[in-house]
């Protein structure tokens, strides 16, 4: 709980600091916050607050992907320092970002659905606001619309399957719902809260046949936040999926584990197939996002022995997404303008930022020595140990599908001849957000235990 309350505070410094004159600091004095909450969280030093057993929990769950949730903002907040620098509404969208952090923690911390319900909204609200925060824009007015309407229809189903729960149990108490689950007299409606709330959650984690906002909204919106898509909010609706499963459905029923399974491979194939035809990096990553999706998904297949793998995984993933977008918003100025074209000649012109965006995307298609590499590896290891030796192969064979398209960007960075008075947005936060997250990948990939050994 208090971790989520100096979240608030930051939150509400960043409203209260253009009240009073004092814009310059917002995004300093807010990253240098976040990363000192990041060492007192990742470190167990903050002091807990009683009282508040019933709503939070703290465990060694929500305190990694809590600080994993903090480090991501704080990076985010960085590389979005140049787009917002001449806006008048600075203290809006910092605040904003500073508040969906504070959702994401709430939706890994809740001992009680109606906490998780509110994270899951404050998360979303904002990235409703933030996608269609281009507003003379079409295709942000778009993607703001779009993920409205799509967001909110998946945030009724989620309800909806709280309220079977509710009516099932008469308690919204993870610790009674989870007896409930395991219990032979539990009412009926029970299960079908369960199979709302996952048909709810697959929309919110972009699965096939759920995915379809995802290209989409990830193109239309600013690309900073279609950097906060494809990281935070990802990994977090992941993780909070995966903590709701260990709840509401410990016991894996074998035709629960069989919808599991058939969603795996559906999203694996679509998102890998599709990312081939794009010619646009953004709808790159979303489709790509997609297939990664359904690799952590396949941590449900064994929810006992796979915390683990998911903060592994997420990790890496959330990452090499944030040095991808690093050398994205250096490419394309946030302009609406992403084609691969772009990245021509790269290599030549920024040998550093080129470097970046190779690391990323080597890592995300699972190339040794990276983080990425261990995280397909630990989990195809799961896999197999579960007995899903069919699936485990057609894992292997998406990652060898993803490397085809990861490296048309490679190759355009490389082989290519830059574009004739191509210009770069030179920003210090992108070299900075891109080194920092460069030496991430490197240091998991060569020290995976500092991860693992969080849970």
């Amino acid at each position: 709980m208090t971790t989520l309350i100096a979240i608030i505070g930051i939150g509400i410094f960043c409203l209260l600091a253009e009240i009073m004159n004092l814009k310059k600091i917002i995004i300093p004095v807010s990253i240098v916050s976040l990363m000192a909450l990041f060492g007192l969280n990742i470190t167990g030093q903050l002091p807990e607050i009683n009282g508040f057993e019933s709503m939070i929990e703290v465990n060694k769950f929500s305190i990694a992907f809590s600080s994993l949730f903090i480090l991501l903002t704080a990076l985010l907040i960085l590389m979005s320092a140049p787009s917002y620098a001449k806006s008048s509404k600075l203290s809006d969208f910092i605040s904003i970002k500073v508040f969906m952090l504070s959702g994401a923690v709430a939706m890994v911390s809740f001992s009680n659905m109606a906490m998780f319900f509110l994270g899951i909204e404050v998360l979303s609200i904002g990235l409703y606001v933030l996608a269609g925060s281009d507003r003379l824009n079409i295709k942000s007015n778009e993607a703001g619309m779009k993920y409205f309407l799509m967001g909110s229809f998946a945030s009724g189903i989620l309800l909806f399957g709280i309220t079977m729960l509710y009516g099932a149990t008469g308690t919204f108490d993870v610790g009674t719902l989870y007896e409930a689950s395991i219990s032979a007299s539990t009412e009926f409606w029970f299960y079908i809260g369960v199979i709302l709330i996952t048909i709810g959650m697959l929309f919110k984690v972009a699965a096939t046949p759920m995915h379809f906002w995802a290209p989409d909204v990830y193109e239309g919106s600013p690309t900073q936040v279609t950097a906060i898509m494809s990281t935070l909010a990802k990994v977090a609706a992941m993780a909070s999926f995966f903590k709701l499963i260990t709840i509401l459905n410990s016991q894996m029923l074998y035709s629960y584990t069989q919808v599991i399974v058939v969603v795996v491979i559906a999203t694996m194939l679509f998102g890998n197939v599709m990312a081939l035809r794009q010619k646009k990096v953004k709808r790159v990553i979303a489709y790509s996002g997609i297939s990664h999706t359904g690799f952590m998904l396949m941590t449900l297949l064994n929810i006992n022995a796979a915390e683990n793998n998911l903060l592994f995984y997420a990790t890496s993933y959330a990452i090499a997404g944030l040095a991808a977008f690093s050398v994205i918003l250096f490419v394309v100025k946030n302009e609406d303008n992403d084609f691969i074209e772009n990245f021509d000649g790269l290599g030549k012109k920024h040998p550093l930022m080129a470097f970046v965006m190779t690391i990323a995307l080597l890592s995300m298609a699972g190339i040794p020595i990276l983080a990425g590499f261990f995280a397909k590896f630990f989990l195809l290891n799961q896999i197999i140990t579960s007995g899903f030796i069919g699936l485990a192969i057609i894992a292997i064979i998406n990652s060898m599908i993803a490397v085809f398209y990861y490296f048309k960007i490679v190759v355009a960075m490389y082989t290519k001849e830059p574009t004739y008075g191509k210009v770069y947005a030179n920003h210090s936060e992108y070299y900075i957000v891109g080194i920092v997250a460069t030496v991430l990948l490197v240091l998991i990939g060569i020290f995976p235990d500092a991860i693992m050994n969080l849970l």
